[in-house]
């Protein structure tokens, strides 16, 4: 079952001046996600800053993503689900919260491999089974072996896809040899999306339905054209798109995420604020090699 073909994007969490949820920036943001074509909001990801918020923010944040969603449907007749992030490195937490964003109304979870304490491949099969068990919410399961240190191997993936609501994986090892033993493994048991906006095309050539991805959130639509493009056979148009876009996604990717993001989406106007220390601001060379790239792909004309 896949939650959503197309571009899902991990939309950041806006912060004022004083540091605070600035959730007249996240409602505007939302709204013009879905009117752009995102066909999923994840909320609460590593570029929504989840690790820096409190455990009633992060809850917060995705009761307003499911409201402000619901409301940008009804306005643009769409159907764009909310995708929560619950990942952690504590599986007592990570079910506590996984329920807590039930409530709240997420359509599906996102929960990160365990990081820093890491686990072995056995401890990754009785997290995950764990969390499946304690909800009724279908599963992404996100492999980001840059940021937590811990790869999931295909024998583990295909373990816990027998579980019914391990449904989905957002993978950025960037091993396309990796997800090709996955996609061989776990068949249409598992959905399989990029987690790295440079690699949206390989991984459609190899059954994927997607991306979740961080550019999107600057141009929601060139990313849901780069998939759909593909999945309805232009395969030649898409990959021009994909490749047209990836002086933009280095850019982006420049220091760390999100802080390059929320530059530019400020440059668009959007008012999404800083990050939350230890992240800072991006330097003033790439703040203006950024905007030079934005302005090639006319994002600061919008």
């Amino acid at each position: 079952m896949s939650i959503f073909t197309g571009s899902g994007v991990a939309v950041c969490t806006p912060f004022d001046s004083a540091g605070k949820i600035n959730y007249t920036a996240y409602e505007k943001l939302i709204d013009f996600q879905v009117k752009e074509g995102t066909d999923a909001i994840v909320a609460c990801g590593t570029t929504g800053e989840a690790t820096t918020l409190s455990n009633d923010e992060h809850i917060e944040v995705v009761l307003q993503a499911v409201s402000f969603t619901k409301k940008a449907n009804t306005k643009y007749n769409k159907n764009v689900p909310v995708i929560a992030g619950a990942g952690g490195n504590d599986t007592a937490k990570c079910i506590e919260m996984s329920r807590a964003l039930y409530q709240a109304g997420a359509n599906a979870l996102m929960c990160v491999t365990p990081y820093y304490n890491k686990t072995s491949q056995k401890g990754l099969v009785q997290h995950y089974s764990a969390i499946a068990a304690a909800v009724d919410l279908p599963i992404v399961v996100y492999n980001v072996p840059s940021r937590t240190a811990l790869n999931m191997l295909p024998a583990t993936l295909y373990e816990i896809s027998k579980l019914p609501n391990i449904v989905a994986m957002k993978e950025a090892s960037g091993d396309i040899v990796q997800v090709a033993e996955m996609i061989e493994l776990c068949g249409d048991a598992i959905t399989m999306y990029s987690g790295n906006d440079n690699h949206i095309v390989p991984m459609l050539s190899l059954g994927g339905k997607g991306v979740i991805s961080t550019t999107g959130n600057v141009a929601p639509a060139t990313v849901h054209n780069i998939v759909m493009t593909y999945l309805n056979g232009n395969h030649e148009a898409s990959l021009r798109l994909q490749l047209s876009i990836l002086p933009l996604v280095r850019c982006l990717f420049a220091d760390v995420n999100p802080m390059p993001i929320k530059a530019a989406l400020n440059m668009m106007g959007f008012d999404v604020g800083n990050c939350r220390l230890p992240l800072t601001s991006i330097d003033e060379s790439l703040h203006d090699k950024l905007k030079q790239e934005m302005n090639k792909y006319g994002l600061l004309d919008m």
